[in-house]
């Protein structure tokens, strides 16, 4: 019982650190917080932070890994099925079941995105960002959902516009207050992604 005890308090007490850490972001930005200014936020002592975290540095770095394994975890788990759908003749719905789970996952870390990929946040997250979806697209040895042999343009250009496309979009909704539901996220992104940019400005039937 100790253990459950003590892992609830930990988990509480990180959760509480990140809170802080998100709205101090917003109001002043990441390179102008102090470790000082998280631990009055988070109503803890500095050796507890200390206890977690190295430095401000290492606690966003600990905090956008934490969400990047995640997100990979989903997209690996439903990688097979997105596989197969876009190999057969009749389409399903599973290209867009994967971007739902990635959204709703999105939603709920909605606070810590929009802080780390908005302007006061961490610049090198987009980069890591795109080196993630690199490696899931790529990289996931046998099993990768794009083959380099069967590209009709140069890997790392396609990659950077998926990328790019990809984290706008994320961006788009989050800054302007999630309106949308993931669900609807997910047949947005899906429509652009699977049909192209033109045939969803309706350029193209």
């Amino acid at each position: 019982m100790q253990n459950n005890n003590t892992d609830l308090r930990i988990i509480r007490t990180k959760e509480s650190i990140r809170v802080a850490l998100v709205e101090l972001i917003e109001e002043k930005g990441f390179e102008a917080i102090t470790v000082k200014d998280i631990t009055t936020r988070a109503k803890i002592n500095r050796g507890t932070f200390y206890a977690h975290y190295q430095d401000k540095y290492d606690l966003m770095t600990k905090s956008e890994e934490e969400i990047m394994l995640e997100i990979s975890k989903i997209a690996k788990q439903n990688y097979p099925a997105v596989i197969a759908t876009l190999e057969s003749d009749s389409p399903s719905l599973k290209p867009f079941q994967l971007a739902v789970l990635v959204f709703e996952y999105l939603n709920e870390n909605n606070g810590f995105m929009k802080a780390a990929l908005g302007p006061k946040g961490d610049l090198s997250f987009q980069t890591r960002l795109k080196d993630l979806m690199w490696k899931t697209l790529f990289e996931n040895e046998s099993n990768a959902l794009i083959k380099e042999d069967s590209l009709l343009v140069p890997a790392q250009y396609l990659a950077s516009y998926l990328a790019s496309a990809h984290i706008g979009v994320i961006q788009q909704w989050l800054n302007s207050g999630r309106k949308e539901t993931p669900q609807e996220m997910a047949r947005i992104l899906s429509t652009i992604t699977l049909n192209g940019p033109f045939f969803a400005a309706g350029l193209k039937k």
